[in-house]
């Protein structure tokens, strides 16, 4: 049998970045920009590619890494289960989904979870969730169901949420689109209500959105919202998957305004950054209109999943997380403050988040990115001349006041 070709660095030796780099170009589909930084080991804040130089973590996988790399209590509860029990399908119960529902519930203050395994996924279960109960309770005609979306909204990459993605990079070549979404601006609430009518199964919005830069809506925007789909007789539908569990410094992001939505979209640092694992938790009254059948995830929720999951739940319930973020958000909040007028335009943060506008004249992002690498700091662009920091809530205060001096000096 011939031996096929190969195309990575020679048997035996080291790889270097770049060969690795290489090696992906002719097999990988391209639907990535990736910094040119190859990692290869990690541990809690900090990363290491395979020449052995070591970053800072400051993008924490768009917040599926909020404990850091391999949290000890994440990885063990891992190594427990993977000796015991990984898959059984949901043709069969298995033994640890229920604790891990009930601590999710508890966790959110809802009353019952569907499991599922990436944010897309939870998102499009939602709207399903979503329209059904519009259906079955509020009487909304047969495929008549409409939702309200904000604009610059990011909820994933499937072919019904690029449909009412306003950003051309996500939605442009991927048509047809799904009909049955109404966008309005993020932000304004005379917009949202107005778009609602008696066809309006929910309003789905990010409490923050993420993608967009960090954008963080006006006090009382969230209560709000709660308020008009409340009094208009449609769900509210909250996006957490990057805001939520201990991002901003509260368990969610809506808890900032003591606001409990109907239906809550997790995701990312759900599986501790080991596994993927998302849910839709929600109302009783609402996910009960889901039946056998109707709806599933031969993985979602899968017994490992549910293990790691379990374990996130229990970090959270401490509060240490979410105190952390907190406060050192306050230490975030005023090294960016000190970097206004001087390479930074403007910034939003709320918790350890943040999107920081730096002066066009600087630089794109990405250009911004590429030098905050080679002085061993890891973030990721968004838009133009934005980029974002979200560091694992586990950083120290020394860390965190070491990745803003290396902002302060590229932007110097």
């Amino acid at each position: 049998m011939t031996a096929p070709a190969q195309t990575g660095p020679a048997a035996g030796a080291a790889p270097s970045s770049a060969s690795v780099i290489a090696a992906e170009a002719p097999v990988l589909a391209h639907n990535y920009h990736p910094l040119p930084v190859v990692v290869a080991r990690a541990e809690d804040v900090w990363v290491e590619d395979v020449e052995g130089r070591r970053y800072l973590d400051m993008l924490a996988g768009y917040s599926a890494l909020n404990f850091g790399h391999r949290h000890p209590a994440l990885t063990a509860a891992a190594h427990r289960q993977l000796d015991a029990l990984t898959l059984t399908s949901r043709a069969f119960h298995h033994d640890r989904l229920a604790s891990f529902a009930a601590g999710l519930a508890r966790l959110t203050g809802l009353d019952m979870v569907l499991p599922m395994n990436t944010g897309a996924e939870a998102v499009e279960s939602g709207i399903k969730l979503a329209r059904k109960w519009a259906y079955e309770v509020k009487g909304v005609p047969a495929d008549q169901a409409t939702i309200v979306v904000a604009a610059d909204n990011f909820h994933g990459r499937t072919t019904t949420i690029v449909s009412f993605s306003t950003d051309p990079v996500a939605r442009d070549g991927f048509g047809p689109f799904t009909p049955g979404f109404r966008v309005v601006p993020y932000n304004d609430l005379a917009a949202l209500e107005a778009a609602i009518d008696e066809t309006t199964a929910a309003v789905l919005i990010e409490p923050i959105q993420g993608e967009a830069g960090v954008m963080i809506p006006d006090d009382g925007y969230l209560t709000g919202v709660r308020e008009i789909t409340r009094r208009h007789g449609c769900l509210f539908v909250a996006d957490e998957i990057q805001s939520g569990l201990g991002r901003t410094g509260r368990t969610l992001a809506v808890d900032h305004e003591d606001v409990v939505p109907d239906v809550l979209l997790l995701g990312k640092a759900l599986g501790g950054g080991i596994v993927p694992v998302s849910a839709v938790v929600a109302r009783r009254d609402v996910m009960e209109v889901l039946r056998p059948g109707e709806h599933g995830s031969t993985f979602g929720g899968n017994p490992l999943a549910a293990a790691v999951g379990s374990a996130v739940v229990d970090l959270l319930a401490t509060g240490e997380y979410q105190r952390r973020a907190a406060e050192l958000g306050v230490v975030l909040r005023e090294g960016l403050s000190a970097l206004t007028g001087r390479g930074v335009v403007a910034f939003r943060s709320r918790g350890l988040w943040a999107g920081i506008d730096v002066d066009p004249a600087l630089g794109t992002g990405r250009h911004i990115s590429e030098l905050l690498m080679a002085e061993g700091i890891l973030v990721k662009d968004t838009h133009g001349s934005t980029i974002r920091l979200a560091p694992p809530l586990t950083i120290t205060r020394e860390d965190l006041e070491s990745a803003l001096g290396s902002l302060a000096k590229v932007l110097g």
